[in-house]
This record gives C-alpha cells, structure tokens and sequence, in this order.
C-alpha cells in the first residue's frame, strides 16, 4: 500500500467538476485529475429512484488531503451529499507516484 490515494467525485455538469478540479490542482490538493465526462448514475434520492447523467473525477492526491477535499467538497459542491471516495493504490509506477507526491507538496 502506499500513501498515495484515488479520490472519486461525481457532479452533473462537467464543466462545474473539471473547474473544481482545476482549482484543487492550483492549491495542490491534488496532482492530477482524469475526468470521464459522460457516466450514468442510478439511484434512491428523497424516496424517489433517479436515473442521471453526471460526470466522474478520479484524483490522484496523498491520503493526508483526502480531508481537505471532502471538506473543500462538502462547501462548493452543488449536491446537498457529494459523492467523494478516497481509495487506496496499492501499488504502481515508483516514478508516477513520487510526482504525484511532489505536486501536492507545496515548494519550499
């Protein structure tokens, strides 16, 4: 396991996600984001079954900010519950992952 995370948001406009995204990149909160523009989501919503286009994130940040961007989330997300999951990487490519810490270190 390492202390590098991946951390999933959805929205329903890309263009509100990719400019969140691009804010937390900015403030180093994440190194990168790979966005998929077009998903489905199915689901239970004040009683009601809703089926919705959205757009997905998956962040690539340390486990340490995961906080920072629930928190970052929580207050300029449109949704009332944003969906924001942090997953471990396992493992990966030594080089992309010492980049990923490098660009969520700020520089001295």
């Amino acid at each position: 396991m390492t202390d590098v995370v991946e951390v999933v948001i959805t929205a329903a406009d890309p263009e509100w996600l990719a400019a969140f995204t691009r804010r937390l990149v900015d403030d180093r909160l994440a190194a990168c984001g790979h966005q998929i523009a077009a998903i489905r989501s199915i689901y239970r919503w004040a009683g009601e079954v809703h089926d919705d286009p959205e757009a997905r994130i998956a962040l690539h940040t340390r486990a340490d900010l995961v906080d920072s961007i629930v928190e970052r989330a929580n207050t300029e997300h449109p949704y009332d519950v944003p969906c924001v999951l942090a997953l471990p990487v396992l493992a990966g490519n030594p080089a992309y992952l010492d980049w990923v810490r490098q660009e969520t270190t700020p520089p001295r």
